[in-house]
């Protein structure tokens, strides 16, 4: 797979949108760490747009014609909103210099890509200098199972895989934490003990309603020591 839109479909995306608590809190924590101009990355139907309307521009990135379309009827009223029919592992996507944006955000899109290293690249190099990379990534090569292939992941990362990347390429690594504590669990059991194929909506809700409230809380003060998720924040030098 050379890129992806999101990490699910335009239909899954609606139907995920119940889970509001969860993505509330993923939603918080990326949006604090972008900047004025922002290019976000299989930006899907805008899911998570909604979180920074308030910024000087947004541009959201999908090879979904769907969701593009969607996302542009969703926010015809920004004007700060813009929409890109492009893929992010094309050099089509090197054209978005123009836009000078300081951030670029991919959340849960780089470990559908094959060549991450390439796309990475991409990203760094239509940012001004300074700029910044915002990834949310699924953790722990070893919860990798049907579910996993089943969303189309190539893998799953952890904070040496990140930081050799952000090496290669040059660019800092200003942070990188665990995300999700309770879901590493979760995950794990779902991947080697059930081997579910599929997400359980039960689960979801039970986790959405009574556990991310409370693990939301105690992350927003203690960086957990694994997770479901990493959270990295990569400077352009």
């Amino acid at each position: 797979m050379s890129a992806v839109s999101s990490l699910y479909n335009l239909e899954d995306q609606e139907r995920m949108l119940p889970a509001r608590n969860y993505f509330a809190w993923q939603n918080r924590i990326i949006a604090r760490e972008l900047g004025a101009r922002v290019i976000e990355v299989g930006c899907g139907i805008g899911n998570f747009t909604q979180t920074i309307l308030d910024r000087e521009a947004v541009l959201g990135v999908d090879i979904d014609l769907n969701c593009i379309a969607r996302y542009r009827q969703r926010f015809a009223g920004c004007a700060n909103l813009g929409a890109r029919l492009c893929d992010v592992a094309s050099d089509q996507f090197l054209t978005l210099r123009e836009f000078a944006a300081d951030s670029c955000v991919a959340l849960n899109v780089l470990e559908h890509i094959e060549d991450d290293h390439g796309v990475l690249a991409r990203m760094a190099s239509v940012l001004r200098p300074g700029g910044v990379i915002v990834l949310l990534v699924p953790a722990f090569a070893s919860l990798y199972g049907p579910i996993d292939r089943n969303l189309g992941h190539v893998r799953r990362y952890t904070p040496s895989s990140i930081r050799s990347m952000a090496e290669a390429l040059n660019l800092q690594v200003s942070k990188l934490r665990f995300v999700n504590l309770a879901g590493f669990f979760g995950w794990w059991m779902n991947a080697r003990v059930l081997k579910l194929e599929a997400q359980s909506e039960h689960q979801i809700g039970i986790f959405d309603r009574w556990i991310v409230p409370i693990a939301s809380r105690i992350e927003e003060h203690i960086n957990p020591p694994l997770g479901q998720s990493l959270l990295a924040v990569l400077k352009v030098p």
